[in-house]
């Protein structure tokens, strides 16, 4: 008699182990990237693999060919989900390196160490992984440096890193905020004005948008005015220039209205 011993199905699949979730320090109240972000990406990292179960008496009377082909090239699978759990690990630990980072900066800023902050968000933001839960933390940076750029009086730079948050999140208030208060500082009461009213679009109930607009017309009608005024002398000066070659001036010409048309002509005096 031979005796014919069972061969036992191994499953080709094994399932891995999940990604390690991803943890979030407290800040100090600066603002930063939810927690809830942070929690939900790294709930959605991890890559799960459904086991097949296979019967050991269906292994036995299954051909050796059709085994081989069902299971493909052995390693193949395990290795390709390996990898993009490790990729996954790989971008929940640099988002977390980033947060710390942005609280860092925080804890700086709070001392009025502008600079320290700066650098701190600024590895923040090199830190913080090409995925979606990041966008939010890249933007706060963004906001953070420029009122930082702000504190220190260089309000181009606040202006560059708000437009940058903005690009992140169109309807990130407080960065619109800064921008607005650098345009102002720069007298560039025209920009300034645009991001009070972007604003208003966001959030119609904003009184403080609502009396900055109020605040700077005026004065952005006066630089208008001063503007137009600086011109026309220059052309003037510019006119003397030439009409000077001929004994002449601007003083030469008056432009008259035409009460019924609004048209001008110009009639020239000696």
């Amino acid at each position: 008699m031979v005796l014919i011993e069972q061969q036992e199905c191994e499953d080709p699949n094994p399932k891995p182990s999940n990604a390690a979730d991803a943890t979030n320090d407290a800040s100090d109240g600066f603002e930063t990237a939810s927690d809830a972000d942070l929690d939900n990406d790294a709930e959605g990292g991890g890559a799960s693999i459904r086991e097949e179960q296979h019967h050991p008496s269906e292994c036995q009377h299954q051909p050796q060919a059709e085994q081989e082909q069902e299971q493909g090239v052995p390693g193949s699978s395990e290795s390709s989900e390996n990898a993009l759990i490790n990729e996954e690990e790989l971008k929940q630990k640099a988002l977390v390196e980033a947060n710390e980072a942005k609280v860092e900066g925080n804890k700086f800023f709070v001392d009025g160490k502008y600079e320290e902050a700066l650098s701190q968000y600024e590895l923040a933001l090199q830190a913080a992984p090409d995925m979606p839960s990041a966008v939010e933390l890249r933007s706060i940076c963004h906001a953070n440096r420029a009122v930082c750029f702000l504190k220190l009086g260089k309000y181009e730079n606040t202006i560059k890193e708000c437009t940058k948050a903005l690009e992140l999140n169109p309807v990130y208030v407080k960065a619109l905020v800064r921008r607005g208060e650098a345009h102002e500082k720069l007298e560039h009461f025209e920009e300034a004005i645009a991001d009070m009213k972007k604003i208003l679009e966001i959030d119609p109930s904003n009184d403080q948008a609502r009396k900055t607009i109020r605040r700077l017309e005026p004065v952005a009608a006066e630089k208008r005015e001063k503007m137009k005024e600086e011109m026309i002398g220059k052309l003037k000066d510019m006119g003397n220039s030439v009409l000077g070659r001929f004994g002449m001036s601007i003083d030469n010409f008056k432009a008259v209205k035409d009460p019924n048309t609004g048209s001008y002509s110009i009639s020239f005096q000696r």
